[in-house]
């Protein structure tokens, strides 16, 4: 594809540097650039990316009624509290009308909206699998570039693919809520094996202890056995937190566990960490790539008449992926 044209080179490095300077209407726009995967958005994220390197990235999953929101917002509460400026990006369910986000986890977070070193933006999932708006780690980059210390990202909570935000974050936090039956659904979805942390919410209910345990017990049994004679790649084992966001209970405990996790240079883990991270947005971008230029004017019938033939059953799926990767070479 090549450089962007001058016109949203122009743009790009306009929004850009308006970001740097803190011009949140700038940054709302970049981010909203990023989301339409324009030129502009690729003309700033060229100028941005390099700055970017230095946040705490923390991912924040799981099931649906686990109370992500809300701990989300006491995690905001908590981080201006030590004076630090905080980020969150969360990915919320598509209109099936306008394609949008539908701000519903904006709306929880309105108490911080005054405050200049809070941004809170809302990205459409867009049926993205895994939980994850595609641009995502994008507009996580920009926040990085522009000063934010910590950056949580707020997945759909939609259950067994939420795994995917582990590839966008540093940590990864991983809901439960207790007597929700949802335990053995996390290891079902693998939930519990890219967790750094879990933590049990709503912890003032009745069974909150005893989730915890169970989730302990469970965890002892799928982490590492040294010396059981097993070469399998086996999960870490994350910690186990109680917590009840709707009044704080257990949040400072949180997040001083979150700030043991941030990110070294020295840290090996965070060295795979960030390669993940990087393999992740290379390879949707290059998908990304391939798609729109099959789907250009030079490739749109040559496309179209492959993928018919598959629907007909003249061409396997295998051999058409190969002649529409032959087209853009």
């Amino acid at each position: 594809m090549g450089e962007p044209g001058p016109e949203p080179a122009a743009r790009g490095r306009e929004l850009a540097e308006g970001a740097l300077a803190g011009d949140r209407r700038a940054t709302a726009r970049l981010l909203t650039a990023i989301e339409n995967r324009t030129p502009v958005a690729e003309a700033a994220l060229r100028i941005l990316y390099p700055q970017a390197g230095q946040a705490h990235i923390v991912g924040i999953t799981g099931p649906p009624g686990s109370g992500k929101s809300t701990l989300v917002s006491a995690l905001i509460a908590n981080v201006r509290e030590a004076g630090r400026p905080v980020a969150v990006i969360a990915v919320d369910p598509s209109s099936p009308i306008t394609g949008g986000a539908l701000l519903g986890d904006r709306v929880r977070m309105q108490a911080h909206a005054g405050d200049r070193d809070v941004f809170i933006r809302s990205m459409a999932a867009r049926g993205h699998a895994g939980g994850l708006a595609a641009a995502t780690g994008a507009a996580a980059a920009v926040l990085d570039a522009c000063g934010f210390d910590l950056i949580l990202i707020e997945t759909v909570g939609t259950g067994q693919s939420e795994v995917e935000v582990a590839a966008a974050a540093d940590t990864t936090v991983v809901l439960e809520a207790p007597e929700m039956g949802d335990e053995v659904q996390a290891i079902k979805a693998g939930l519990l094996e890219v967790a750094d942390i879990v933590v049990v919410n709503k912890g003032d209910r009745p069974g909150a202890q005893r989730t915890a345990a169970q989730l302990r017990a469970m965890l002892v049994a799928i982490a590492p056995r040294p010396g059981d004679g097993d070469e399998r790649p086996r999960p870490k084992r994350p910690e186990v937190l109680l917590t009840t966001a709707s009044t704080s209970v257990g949040v400072p405990e949180l997040l001083a566990v979150l700030d043991r996790h941030r990110p070294t240079d020295h840290d090996s883990g965070s060295a795979a960490a960030r390669l993940a991270r990087a393999e992740a947005q290379v390879w949707a971008i290059a998908g990304d790539r391939v798609r729109a230029q099959l789907h250009d004017d030079r490739h749109r019938e040559a496309t179209e008449a492959t993928l018919r033939a598959v629907a007909d059953h003249e061409l396997d799926p295998y051999a058409a992926a190969d002649r529409l990767l032959g087209d853009v070479q």
